[in-house]
């Protein structure tokens, strides 16, 4: 299973970027999907989740700018961020927690990360 993040980039103060995960390989299903952020010497964060059904819960830095969603025919995650801001610079991960063919149990696969830079 792998997780392929695409679409981060430089971006002005006020803009928007839209963030993309897709998972590939032996999947049989697909659970929660996540995003998280970490900038140098700091934890890795979390942004946002999404459940299969669809359920949402964002992190309070990023409410109401931030909003994620899924594509559960195409086993990927976007994260619209809107309204950006310098402090959301740091590279973005997504996480999913996916069954395959071969593990029965859900387990946790990240993408490689994608670097989101907002300039003041």
């Amino acid at each position: 299973v792998q997780l392929q993040a695409s679409g981060g980039g430089l971006v002005q103060t006020g803009g928007s970027l839209r963030l993309s995960c897709a998972a590939s390989g032996s999947i049989f299903s697909v659970g929660h999907m996540y995003w998280y952020r970490q900038v140098p010497g700091k934890q890795r964060e979390l942004v946002a989740a999404i459940t299969s059904g669809g359920s949402t819960n964002y992190a309070d830095f990023v409410k109401g700018r931030f909003t994620i969603s899924r594509n559960n025919a195409k086993n990927t995650v976007y994260l619209q961020m809107n309204s950006l801001k310098p402090d959301d610079t740091a590279v973005y991960y997504c996480k999913a927690k996916v069954t395959s063919l071969v593990v029965s149990a859900y387990s946790d696969y990240w993408g490689q990360g994608t670097q989101v830079t907002v300039s003041s």
